[in-house]
Protein backbone atom coordinates (compact mmCIF):
# COMPACT_ATOMS: atom_id res chain seq x y z
CA UNK A 1 0.00 0.00 0.00
CA UNK A 2 3.20 2.57 0.36
CA UNK A 3 4.63 2.23 -2.72
CA UNK A 4 1.56 4.20 -4.58
CA UNK A 5 1.28 6.32 -1.97
CA UNK A 6 3.10 9.66 -3.12
CA UNK A 7 1.51 9.00 -6.81
CA UNK A 8 -1.87 8.91 -4.94
CA UNK A 9 -1.08 12.56 -3.54
CA UNK A 10 0.49 13.87 -6.65
CA UNK A 11 -3.02 12.82 -8.49
CA UNK A 12 -5.31 14.01 -5.65
CA UNK A 13 -3.42 17.31 -5.91
CA UNK A 14 -3.78 17.27 -9.57
CA UNK A 15 -7.20 16.87 -9.58
CA UNK A 16 -8.14 18.98 -6.85
CA UNK A 17 -6.05 22.10 -8.14
CA UNK A 18 -6.87 21.73 -11.93
CA UNK A 19 -8.77 18.82 -13.16
CA UNK A 20 -12.02 19.82 -10.70
CA UNK A 21 -11.55 23.95 -11.80
CA UNK A 22 -13.41 23.89 -14.81
CA UNK A 23 -14.91 22.26 -18.36
CA UNK A 24 -12.07 21.36 -20.55
CA UNK A 25 -13.46 21.99 -23.78
CA UNK A 26 -10.17 20.14 -25.82
CA UNK A 27 -7.18 18.27 -24.40
CA UNK A 28 -5.03 20.69 -25.85
CA UNK A 29 -6.68 23.38 -22.96
CA UNK A 30 -6.10 20.65 -20.47
CA UNK A 31 -2.67 19.68 -21.41
CA UNK A 32 -1.57 23.55 -20.94
CA UNK A 33 -3.38 23.72 -17.76
CA UNK A 34 -1.70 20.64 -16.03
CA UNK A 35 1.60 22.12 -17.75
CA UNK A 36 1.24 25.80 -16.29
CA UNK A 37 0.18 23.83 -12.63
CA UNK A 38 3.37 21.77 -12.45
CA UNK A 39 5.79 24.15 -13.59
CA UNK A 40 3.85 27.32 -11.83
CA UNK A 41 3.05 25.96 -8.55
CA UNK A 42 3.97 22.13 -8.41
CA UNK A 43 7.68 22.28 -8.94
CA UNK A 44 8.13 25.85 -7.58
CA UNK A 45 6.36 26.32 -4.53
CA UNK A 46 5.80 22.44 -3.19
CA UNK A 47 8.65 22.04 -0.52
CA UNK A 48 10.18 19.08 -0.17
CA UNK A 49 11.79 17.07 3.16
CA UNK A 50 14.53 15.26 1.09
CA UNK A 51 15.62 18.54 0.01
CA UNK A 52 16.48 20.22 3.27
CA UNK A 53 12.72 21.67 3.00
CA UNK A 54 14.00 23.39 -0.36
CA UNK A 55 11.30 23.52 -3.42
CA UNK A 56 13.13 21.83 -6.72
CA UNK A 57 13.58 25.12 -8.14
CA UNK A 58 15.33 26.26 -5.20
CA UNK A 59 17.41 23.41 -5.02
CA UNK A 60 18.72 23.06 -8.73
CA UNK A 61 19.48 27.13 -8.62
CA UNK A 62 21.79 26.02 -4.93
CA UNK A 63 23.30 22.90 -7.40
CA UNK A 64 23.92 25.14 -10.32
CA UNK A 65 25.68 27.98 -8.04
CA UNK A 66 27.98 24.60 -6.04
CA UNK A 67 28.94 22.93 -9.30
CA UNK A 68 29.69 26.66 -10.58
CA UNK A 69 32.15 27.48 -7.75
CA UNK A 70 33.42 24.06 -8.15
CA UNK A 71 34.62 23.85 -11.43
Amino acid sequence: AGDNAAMESFFSLLQKNVLDRRWWSSRQQLRLAIIGWLEGKYHRKRKQRGLGRMTPIQFEATMIESVALAA
